[in-house]
């Protein structure tokens, strides 16, 4: 594998790092409790566009910075804005863009949960394939809290992985949930000691990044669409996609390895 690293990049409130396939994205702004103010939200949005775009990425780390992974929605903006729902309009525009992309693109997606997760910033944790979190992170819609209906993909995002009735309770009761609970309702994927989150989470992007990301892609693309086949169409797909992957450079790769009964090697 090629040793690629940039720097720091993108703006004050996103960082934008690439090393070895792997773009690390760090919500930046601890100060503020990574709360998606417009220029946040555009800045995320900017930043994932970039990575999907970029053939030279094969695996997106994303993560935050400070106590918080993100508090959600910036409130203060909201309370001192003019016309709050323009303001939300800008916010949702961008973050719902940002979520889009990286639940469409063609490279698997790890989270490291560094801390609490609330409202807007929910929606965004839970997007990854891999989702690893702090034990001292604990996650909860909030929205109710303050008279909002959810955003950013909760709603599409929740009764996937936990079900309508657990979805409910989250949403109308406002329970939180420690990084265990949603380990065991099965929202994330694991539950590490704080301080090994990140060589953790890095660990297995790396893993992922030297694996056969078109079948990732492949598998992101069927599960995507799942819930909206049915079983013959569902199968039909997985029909077409297997077939492209087994007749591709990855399938044969895959093949040849497993006869001469040695590791394989998807990276370029």
């Amino acid at each position: 594998m090629s040793e690629e690293k940039l720097t720091d990049s993108t703006g004050s409130l996103v960082r934008l790092a690439h090393e070895n396939g792997v773009a690390t994205v760090t919500l930046a702004n601890p100060a503020g409790g990574n709360a998606f103010s417009v220029a946040m939200a555009q800045e995320l949005a900017a930043a994932v566009k970039t990575i999907a775009d970029d053939m030279a990425v094969r695996c997106v780390l994303l993560t935050g910075e400070g106590r918080f992974f993100s508090v959600g929605g910036d409130v203060k903006s909201m309370i001192a804005a003019d016309d709050v729902g323009a303001l939300l309009d800008q916010i949702t525009d961008a973050l719902h863009a940002a979520i889009a992309t990286l639940l469409r693109m063609d490279k698997p997606l790890v989270v490291a949960v560094n801390g609490p997760v609330a409202g807007g910033g929910l929606g965004l944790a839970l997007s990854g394939d891999v989702v690893l979190a702090a034990d001292a992170a604990h996650f909860s819609l909030a929205y109710s809290g303050i008279g909002f209906s959810p955003d950013a993909g909760a709603t599409w995002l929740l009764p996937r992985l936990i079900g309508l009735r657990r979805t409910q309770e989250l949403a109308f009761l406002n329970t939180r949930l420690s990084s265990a609970e949603a380990v065991s309702l099965g929202l994330i994927t694991r539950s590490v000691p704080d301080a090994e989150l990140i060589a953790d989470a890095l660990a297995v992007a790396h893993k992922l990044a030297a694996g056969p990301v078109g079948a990732f892609a492949a598998t992101r693309r069927l599960l995507l669409f799942s819930p909206f086949q049915s079983p013959e169409a569902q199968m039909s797909a997985e029909a077409l996609s297997v077939r492209a992957q087994a007749t591709g450079a990855e399938g044969q790769e895959g093949l040849s390895a497993f006869v001469a009964r040695r590791p394989p090697s998807f990276a370029p």
